[in-house]
């Protein structure tokens, strides 16, 4: 278990008891007021090449269904787990086990997504904490307001628009059709979103506009 081509495993196993440790002492209690286990939303995902592409990836490997320490803790185990089998078989199919890294890089490339297979189910069976927060993309197609200024094409105006808990949120908006404007004062729909700013169509043209 000790020898050098165990090594990642061995320290993976050895980081997997200290979490336990500190969780167990109430060192490692990240709570979502600023800790690890906070939510991950899309603006966060972004950052990692793309919303859609981040989303996907997130839930092949079951980042943000459970606390963060429990996901890393069973991250871990999979990942030691896998290691020493892979050495083992390795051992046994052709009489020497493979150098650390590549059996921590076939390990490590298992684990991920053997992590998303067990944490999924688990997340829907922990209690979930309530929260207010929300997503940017989740105000396309809520009503907003021109608060401030004038939209027009390459001229976003400020806009205020209220999110499903009621919470005011100020957003930058344009015009979705580049030939209008929308004025100071004007009930818009928001329609789409590119990067910070929000494209609106004033909600006299919408027969079906939401009601929220």
């Amino acid at each position: 278990m000790f020898a050098d081509h165990n090594l990642p495993f061995s320290v993976a196993m050895l980081l997997l008891a200290l979490l336990a440790i500190v969780q167990l002492i109430g060192v490692g209690d990240f709570g979502t007021d600023g800790g690890l286990d906070g939510d991950i939303d899309s603006d966060t995902v972004e950052g990692l090449g793309g919303t859609g592409f981040a989303d996907s990836l997130a839930t092949i490997i079951g980042l943000g269904r459970v606390p963060f320490t429990i996901w890393l803790g069973a991250l871990l185990f999979l990942f030691a787990g896998l290691g020493f089998s892979i050495q083992m078989l390795a051992e046994g199919l052709l009489g020497a086990p493979l150098y650390s890294l590549l059996a921590a890089a076939f390990a490590g490339v298992a684990a991920l997504p053997a992590t998303g297979v067990i944490v999924r189910p688990l997340g829907r069976l922990l209690p979930q904490d309530e929260t207010t927060a929300v997503s940017t993309d989740t105000l396309v197609g809520r009503r907003a307001t021109i608060s401030i200024g004038r939209a027009a094409h390459l001229s976003p105006a400020r806009g205020q628009v209220m999110d499903r808990h009621g919470r005011p949120h100020q957003v930058m908006i344009e015009p979705h059709d580049s030939a209008q404007v929308l004025t100071q004062g004007e009930e818009v729909l928001l329609v789409r979103r590119d990067g910070e700013t929000f494209y609106a169509v004033p909600l006299a043209e919408r027969q079906l506009a939401p009601t929220v």
